[in-house]
C-alpha cells in the first residue's frame, strides 16, 4: 500500500507589524544575518516542513516585496494591519481557505530565537482538523501555535486588537496539546530598541 501523504499543515507567518516601539520601523524589514527578518522567519517555517507558507504583510508591504526574497511564499496584504495582530491572523486564515490546508502553523516575524527544531516539534503534533497545539517554554504557552481548520471560524470571530487567537485558546485550553520547546528555542520578541541586541 502506498504511503499516505503527510498532513497538509501550512505555515502562516504574521509579519505586518509597524514596530511602533521601534520608531515605526516595520519589523519584517529589520536586518538579521544580512537579510530582512521576514526572510529568516519564512525560511524557518520551510525548514520545519511547511511546503506552503503564507506571509501576512502590512506596514511597509511594498518595501518588503521589493527587498525580501520570498519566492514560493503566498504574500497576503492586510490593509487593516494597524488594528493589531488579530486582523493579520484573520487575513492569514482567510487566505488559506480553499487551499486544502487542514491546519495553520502560526509564527511571528519578531521571534528569531525560535528556530526550525521548535517549529517542527509543534508541526509534528498535528493529528487532524480539530488539532490545537502550542509551544510552551518552561511551561509557559507561546508561539508557534498550530490551529486546526475546524477552529478557524471561531478564532476569526474572536481575533481582535492585539490578542490574535489568545481569547479562543483560553476558552479551549483543555483541548490544547502542549509541546515543550524551552530546551531548543528562546521566545523573546523584538519590540523595543533594547531588543535589537538579539538580531545578528
Amino acid at each position: 500500500m502506498a504511503e499516505k501523504e503527510p498532513p497538509p499543515v501550512a505555515g502562516l507567518l504574521l509579519a505586518a507589524g509597524g514596530g511602533r516601539r521601534l520608531g515605526g520601523r516595520p519589523k519584517a524589514l529589520l536586518p538579521h544575518r544580512g537579510r530582512p527578518l521576514v526572510e529568516h522567519a519564512a525560511g524557518v517555517l520551510r525548514a520545519a516542513g511547511c511546503a506552503r507558507v503564507h506571509v501576512v504583510l502590512g506596514a511597509g508591504a511594498e518595501a518588503v516585496r521589493e527587498r525580501a526574497e520570498l519566492g514560493g511564499c503566498v504574500l497576503v496584504e492586510n490593509p487593516d494591519w494597524a488594528d493589531g495582530m488579530g486582523s493579520s491572523l484573520r487575513a492569514g486564515l482567510d487566505s488559506l481557505a480553499g487551499t486544502g490546508a487542514r491546519a495553520a502553523l502560526v509564527s511571528l516575524v519578531d521571534q528569531p530565537g525560535i528556530g526550525p527544531e521548535a517549529v517542527g516539534r509543534v508541526r509534528a503534533a498535528y493529528a487532524n482538523e480539530a488539532s490545537l497545539v502550542s509551544a510552551v517554554y518552561d511551561g509557559v504557552r507561546g508561539h508557534p501555535v498550530l490551529l486546526g481548520a475546524a477552529h478557524w471560524a471561531g478564532i476569526a470571530a474572536t481575533a481582535t486588537g492585539d490578542r490574535g487567537a489568545r481569547a479562543y485558546l483560553r476558552e479551549h485550553e483543555r483541548a490544547i496539546t502542549l509541546v515543550e520547546c524551552g530546551d531548543v528555542a528562546r521566545p523573546y520578541d523584538i519590540d523595543t530598541e533594547a531588543d535589537l541586541v538579539h538580531l545578528e
